[in-house]
């Protein structure tokens, strides 16, 4: 049995050896080159952009959840008990708000 390979057989091999060659090379670049670098880049920043908004509206719902919890009962009646000394604070800052305003054009 003999290992010594034709020379129709080794110039098969070079031509299958030159074209993963080739492709590699076109490979390599297309994953250099600018336009690709770019897209890669914003692609990255786009993902973490996501991910920190994901975040932040997360906080902010357990935040609001949370809020509403303390003024709202689970079946969504009105705690008055909590409402009402609210109520009463905004409007009186809004009253003095109102009265400052006024004496300071006056």
């Amino acid at each position: 049995m003999s290992d010594a390979r034709t020379p129709a057989q080794i110039e098969a091999d070079i031509v299958q050896r030159r074209d993963r060659l080739a492709e590699t090379l076109d490979e390599i670049g297309v994953r250099v080159h600018p336009k690709t670098i770019v897209g890669d880049a914003k692609a990255k920043v786009a993902s973490q952009v996501d991910q920190v908004r994901g975040r932040a509206l997360d906080a902010v719902q357990r935040t609001v959840d949370d809020i509403r919890s303390r003024f709202v009962t689970e079946d969504g009646a009105a705690r008055l008990d909590r409402v009402v000394p609210v109520a009463l604070v905004v409007v009186g800052v809004v009253g003095l708000l109102a009265v400052s305003s006024r004496r300071g054009r006056g």
